[in-house]
């Protein structure tokens, strides 16, 4: 999901022929204690592989995460462009798991009283994302809603209306020594549907609601003189549901 950090891993030759041809291609993956999006927990351990390519500001990339323990599985393609200092992305979710078989089907009911009828599994959302051009105030926003797909809300009756699910945030980089710092707020400006509520609660909220307040710390630990390895750890507390999550892991 997101979630967002992706380090090439390129030899020479490919990289000259990427400054020749103007494509530029990433691998890259991270290894977590637990997979929190947005201050919500989603899983435990998990592998997070991403792929991606980018060219003249487009870019079409795919992220994915499995829990080492459950087998919780995602996997998200998202299209990216960026010009000026504005970065527009539209991404597409799919997070049913292992064994769900549902990527290519309208699997899921989205009306509790006519529960015949189907939508897809996947939610799709559209993101605007910039860096404020201050030098001394490296700020960054962004704002993400989902447009379609399975992200519902539903009144009295049970009848489903399209949520619009939202979610904003501003995040801040700076440098203690030789650790890179990430400070966050990530709020939700309305009421959010609970998209898996008998395993995913805490995405719900009635109102405006404050769900990621963190802090990360990257270092370059270093492993022999020519190679490096990059961990982090990020504390993030979700207010709304009074939750606190401690994430550490490694990228590759």
């Amino acid at each position: 999901m997101a979630a967002l950090c992706a380090l090439p891993c390129t030899g020479r030759a490919q990289e000259s022929a990427e400054k020749e041809s103007g494509v530029t291609f990433s691998v890259d993956a991270d290894v977590v204690s637990s997979y929190v999006w947005r201050g919500a927990y989603l899983s435990g351990v998990a592998v997070q592989p991403s792929v991606g390519v980018e060219l003249a500001g487009f870019s079409l990339s795919s992220w994915g995460s499995v829990d080492i323990g459950s087998g919780f599985k995602e996997v998200d393609f998202t299209l990216g462009y960026s010009i000026a200092g504005l970065d527009i992305a539209v991404t597409d979710y799919w997070w049913s798991g292992e064994r769900a078989y549902s990527y290519f089907s309208r699997s899921i009911s989205y009306d509790r009283a006519k529960p015949d009828k189907k939508v897809s599994a996947h939610m799709f959302e559209v993101s605007l994302a910039c860096t404020l051009p201050v030098e001394k105030l490296p700020l960054r926003l962004s704002w993400s809603t989902m447009f379609a797909g399975n992200d519902f809300k539903y009144d009295d009756e049970g009848k489903p209306s399209r949520a619009f699910s939202t979610y904003v945030e501003a995040s801040y980089s700076f440098a203690v020594k030789d650790v890179s710092m990430e400070a966050a707020l990530g709020v939700r400006p309305w009421e959010s549907p609970s998209y898996r509520p008998a395993t995913i609660p805490s995405y719900y909220n009635h109102d405006f609601a404050a769900v990621n307040v963190s802090l990360k710390a990257t270092k370059q630990l270093k492993i022999t003189d020519s190679f490096t390895l990059p961990v982090f750890g990020r504390l993030i507390f979700n207010p709304n549901t009074e939750d606190v999550f401690l994430v550490c892991g490694i990228n590759f």
